[in-house]
C-alpha cells in the first residue's frame, strides 16, 4: 500500500521535538516500572483463591493493566518514528484501540471496586446480589465484552489509505466519514464513563467516609495513626482515579474536535491542544503504575501473600547456610558418640 500526499493549502506543523524525544522517554520509564509491578501483581494475585467479589475486581484490573502495558512499546516507537509507516499504521489501528480500551475497562472496575466497598463498610450485614464471587465474575465479563464491542468499530472503519505527510501518519486520516463519527461519539460514551464513574465514586466514599467518622465516635478512638490510615486506605482509589484522569478528559474532547470535524483554529491553539492531550494521556497512562498502590492499601490477603512471597525470597540464602550448619552440628555430635561423650540434650531427649 502506497502512500498518498496531501495536498492542502495551509497545513499546520506541529513541533516534534517534545512528542517525538520527551515523551518516548517517559513512557519507556512508565513501561518499565509498569510491567514490573504489573507482573508482580499478577503472580501473586493468581495464587490467591477468588473468595470475594473484590478479589475478581482487583484481578480484572491487573489483567487490564497488563494489556495496556504491553501496548506501550509500540507507542514509543510509533512516536519516536522508528520504523516504517506501516508501524504508525498498525499502532493506529490496533494497538492504540487496545491501550484506550483497557483504560476504560481499569475505570470502570475502579467504580464497581469503590462499589463494593461500599457494600462492605456501610451495609457489612445487608445481602447484595452484587457480592456474590459469581455474579462478580459475570459484571466483569459484561465490562470486557461491552468496551471490547464498543472499540471494534474503531479498528474495522480505520480502513482508508493513510495519508501520509512528510514521513508522519494522522490516525485520523486512516478513518472514513463514518468512522470519524463513530470516533467522536465513542468520545462522548467514554466522557460519560469517566464521569458517571467518578459520580459514583464520590458518593460511595461520601457514605464510607461518614460512616468510619461514627465508627470512631462511636469507640471514642483516639489514635490519630489509626485514623490516617484509614483515610489513607477509603481515599486511596479515588485520589488515584482524579489524579490520573481527569485532567485527561478535561483535555480530550476539544482534541477531539479538532480531528473530527473541520474547525477553524489557529495552528498555535491546535497545537496546544494536541500537546495537552498527549500530556495529560501519558498521566492517564502512570495510572498502571499507581494501581499496586490500590491492592497493597486495600486487599489484605494480596499484602499478606506479597510480603510472605518477599520475605520467602529474602531468606533462600541464609536458609542454605542454616542447613550447613545444621549438618555441622549432626557430624559434631556423631563424632561425639563415637568418641564415648554424650551430645548436649536435644528437643527429642527433652
Amino acid at each position: 500500500m502506497n502512500g498518498t500526499l496531501l495536498n492542502v493549502s495551509f497545513k499546520c506543523d506541529k513541533d516534534t521535538r517534545v512528542t517525538s524525544v520527551v515523551f518516548p522517554c517517559l513512557y519507556s520509564l512508565l513501561f518499565i516500572v509498569a510491567l514490573v509491578l504489573n507482573s508482580m501483581a499478577a503472580w501473586v494475585f493468581f495464587k490467591i483463591p477468588n473468595t470475594s467479589t473484590f478479589v475478581v475486581l482487583l484481578k480484572n484490573v491487573v489483567v487490564a493493566d497488563l494489556l495496556m502495558t504491553l501496548t506501550v512499546p509500540v507507542k514509543i516507537l510509533s512516536d519516536a518514528g522508528v520504523g516504517p509507516w506501516q508501524l504508525r499504521a498498525f499502532y493506529c489501528r490496533y494497538s492504540a484501540v487496545l491501550f484506550y480500551i483497557t483504560m476504560y475497562i481499569s475505570i470502570l472496575l475502579l467504580g464497581l471496586i469503590s462499589l463494593d466497598r461500599y457494600l462492605k463498610i456501610v451495609r457489612p450485614f445487608g445481602k447484595c446480589v452484587l457480592q456474590r464471587v459469581r455474579v462478580g465474575q459475570l459484571v466483569c465479563a459484561a465490562v470486557w465484552m461491552l468496551m471490547l464491542s464498543l472499540a471494534l468499530p474503531n479498528v474495522i472503519l480505520s480502513n482508508k489509505q493513510p495519508r501520509i505527510l512528510e514521513n508522519n501518519l494522522k490516525c485520523s486520516s486512516m478513518k472514513n466519514e463514518v468512522g470519524l463519527q463513530w470516533h467522536e461519539r465513542f468520545n462522548y460514551f467514554c466522557q460519560v464513563v469517566f464521569w458517571g464513574t467518578l459520580a459514583l465514586m464520590v458518593v460511595c466514599y461520601t457514605f464510607i467516609s461518614k460512616k468510619v467518622y461514627e465508627s470512631y465516635k462511636a469507640s471514642k478512638s483516639k489514635s490519630q495513626a489509626a485514623r490516617r490510615r484509614t483515610k489513607a486506605k477509603v481515599f486511596v482509589v479515588v485520589g488515584v482515579f482524579v489524579i490520573c484522569f481527569a485532567p485527561f478528559h478535561l483535555a480530550r474532547v476539544p482534541y477531539t474536535l479538532t480531528q473530527t470535524r473541520d474547525l477553524k483554529i489557529h495552528c498555535h491553539a491546535k497545537h496546544a491542544l494536541y500537546i495537552a492531550k498527549e500530556t495529560t494521556l501519558w498521566l492517564s497512562a502512570t495510572n498502571v503504575c499507581l494501581d499496586p498502590l490500590i491492592y497493597v492499601f486495600l486487599c489484605k490477603v494480596f499484602r499478606k501473600r506479597l510480603t510472605n512471597t518477599i520475605c520467602k525470597t529474602t531468606v533462600e540464602s541464609p536458609t542454605a547456610t542454616s542447613t550447613q550448619l545444621q549438618m555441622l552440628q549432626i557430624n559434631h555430635t556423631v563424632t561425639l558418640s563415637h568418641n564415648g561423650v554424650s551430645p548436649l540434650p536435644s528437643e527429642q531427649s527433652e
